[in-house]
């Protein structure tokens, strides 16, 4: 039987500095990269998640060397210069999407025959636009089953790189895959995103992570991409950003409360996507200072209602849902569509969680419109979802009797979320 846990109202608005865990997005494009370069590596403040140990011990069992210090939060990798040493694996990463598609595309620059495949979950989680685009590049990549999700099969012989099309309307996260890989295409690649391209901050992500281990990557015109071939990641350190998804809860929560706090380490300099989540509290009257290496959130008295299009920060919508009800007017998030094939399918889910709370609430194919209302006291579940844990937990902060089904979901991402939440209690 699943736990459940009750995080009580605070007793006064907090006044807290925060220190969140190393960025998820940064921690696993990192290890791909070290893994890829010339030499040893050094990645330093990663994340030690479920996620990254999932594409650690995927790396591992390619014959890649990623020596893990949680307590000092480094990876150490011994990259193998482009090449997949193993030459069959069968590889099981979980629910982990970064993991599942990035390493579909690293695989296929060896020689063998590689299965990826995941929780029941993640056999849901559409994989078909990255293995068509890898197919017109000449790999033999196929869903084992037909049904456009892992498990997947790729029979390897490198890839000598062209001119691909890739669809984007589903996640940014099969372009970052073939990007991440193109330099060691013999001819490189040019690739075209068919239609809309979601998340496009997660692309700039993956694009500043490259140039930092001394790739160039050009976009000659809007959604089109080029790497030219025979280039090598340099091997070098690493400091791994804190994560700006993580960091918009703890925001949340001074937008919410009233209350004020400071997340260290995220700053003007940052490439996170997520971290324009604070435009949106802006926007709601909370007060933000920015600086090069810290942000503030000063939350206001009552927040207002807002219309947001969040595509390009889709992984923050949930958190805005939470402290939605609070709202003087009706909040409504837009261009979400995308979140339907993530951990669980987000709208819905957190449509239906919010009615649990007794809070009105449309749901719109690619959205929602969350009213204001009074929450009630329910246990909220969680679908084996980290977000929804993380983002009702806030809703919790202010509203009496909220539990939090199965909270050690939390592990995917944030192990320590719980922890961290009790210090912002402290500082109310």
């Amino acid at each position: 039987m699943s736990s459940s846990i009750e995080i009580h109202p605070l007793a006064a608005p907090p006044d807290a500095t925060i220190t969140v865990p190393g960025s998820k997005s940064l921690s696993n494009r990192a290890l791909l990269a070290a893994a890829l370069a010339d030499g040893s590596c050094t990645l330093t403040g990663a994340l030690f998640s479920d996620d990254t140990r999932l594409m650690a011990g995927a790396l591992r069992t390619l014959g890649v060397e990623v020596v893990e210090d949680e307590a000092r939060a480094r990876f150490q990798v011994r990259g193998t210069g482009g090449s997949v040493p193993a030459k069959h694996a069968d590889l099981f990463i979980g629910n982990s999407g970064t993991t599942a598609r990035f390493l579909t595309g690293y695989v296929a620059l060896g020689h063998g025959r590689y299965r990826i495949d995941g929780t029941p979950r993640m056999r849901e989680r559409p994989i078909q636009p990255l293995l068509d685009a890898l197919s017109t590049l000449g790999v033999r990549a196929t869903a084992e089953n037909g049904t456009g999700c892992p498990p997947v099969i790729v029979e390897a012989t490198g890839i000598q790189g062209g001119n691909a099309e890739i669809a984007g309307s589903l996640s940014s996260q099969y372009l970052t895959s073939l990007l991440l890989v193109a330099p060691y295409m013999e001819d490189g690649l040019d690739v075209a995103v068919a239609g809309a391209l979601v998340s496009r901050p997660y692309i700039d992500l993956t694009i500043g992570l490259m140039a930092a281990f001394g790739v160039e990557v050009a976009e000659p015109e809007v959604n089109r991409f080029r790497v030219p071939g025979n280039q090598r990641y340099i091997a070098r350190d690493y400091a791994v950003e804190p994560d700006a998804s993580a960091a918009s809860y703890f925001f949340a929560a001074a937008a919410v409360t009233g209350g004020r706090v400071r997340i260290p380490g995220l700053g003007t300099h940052t490439k996170q996507g997520d971290l324009r989540f604070v435009e949106v509290l802006e926007q709601m009257g909370c007060s933000v200072s920015r600086s090069e290496d810290a942000v503030e959130v000063v939350g206001p008295e009552r927040l207002c209602g807002v219309t947001v299009d969040m595509g390009g920060i889709s992984d923050t919508a949930q958190t805005l849902a939470a402290i939605a009800p609070f709202a003087d007017a009706p909040v409504r998030i837009t261009g979400v569509a995308h979140n339907r094939v993530k951990e669980t399918d987000r709208v819905g889910a957190t449509a239906t969680e919010l009615r649990r709370l007794g809070v009105r609430v449309e749901e719109h194919p690619d959205g929602l419109t969350i009213y204001p209302s009074p929450v009630r006291p329910a246990e909220v579940e969680t679908y084996d979802d980290h977000r929804m844990a993380m983002s009702f937990a806030v809703t919790s902060l202010v509203a009496p009797g909220v539990r939090i089904r199965n909270p050690e979901c939390v592990s995917k991402t944030f192990p320590r979320f719980f922890e961290t939440l009790a210090e912002l209690a402290a500082a109310s």
